[in-house]
């Protein structure tokens, strides 16, 4: 079974969120490597989003978790991102994609997730920093697990079992979204006070 729309109908929603969550992505992905090239040429010069010793991307870039692959992570959103908005733009042209693809997209964006989760704990825990530009990936990357693996449940992906489990939950989307946010925020602050150097 593909996911399918009435006969004459696109879907609208879904497409214009993938691809603007991965515009917001690439443009940090591709500033990041901007730094990162910056910081290779210009080893003695700060980067230019090191805003104070808290809030700064230097620190992250030239540590081995921005690394952890053997190359820089930002690499790794310039392409996935562009993979984010290719699929959007195809589903508003008209694609239909199989659920094999659709089960595919919700483990990479489990993957990007968890990949957050790891680098928001190294950079608040270890590193003692927020970087500017990660923390925009972690604003479209977050959203888009959430909304993937939702809409994939609404859609019945994953079987009709979890397709009323997944109206429910896309329906709150917004909320659970801005939560995982705010538990960021708390926690950078409870550990960094990254609002007293503001």
């Amino acid at each position: 079974m593909s996911i399918t729309n009435e006969p004459g109908t696109r879907l609208r929603g879904l497409p214009i969120f993938l691809i603007v969550s991965g515009f917001v992505g690439l443009v940090a992905a591709f500033a990041l490597t901007l730094e990162k090239i910056h910081k290779l040429t210009n080893p003695d010069e700060a980067a230019s989003c090191d805003f104070s010793v808290i809030v700064q991307c230097g620190k992250n870039l030239g540590s081995w978790q921005g690394s952890l692959f053997g190359f820089p992570n930002p690499l790794i959103g310039l392409m996935a991102w562009s993979v984010v908005i290719t699929i959007g733009v195809g589903i508003l042209a008209g694609a239909r994609f199989a659920n094999w693809f659709w089960r595919a997209f919700v483990i990479g964006t489990a993957g990007a997730f968890a990949f957050v989760i790891w680098l928001f704990s190294q950079s608040v825990f270890v590193l003692g920093t927020l970087c500017p530009w990660c923390m925009v990936t972690w604003l479209a990357a977050i959203p888009l697990f959430w909304v993937a693996t939702f809409w994939t449940m609404k859609n019945g992906v994953w079987g009709s079992k979890a397709i009323k489990l997944g109206e429910t939950l896309l329906s709150w989307v917004v909320i659970i979204t801005l939560e995982s946010y705010l538990i960021e925020a708390v926690v950078a602050q409870l550990v960094l006070n990254w609002v007293g150097t503001l």
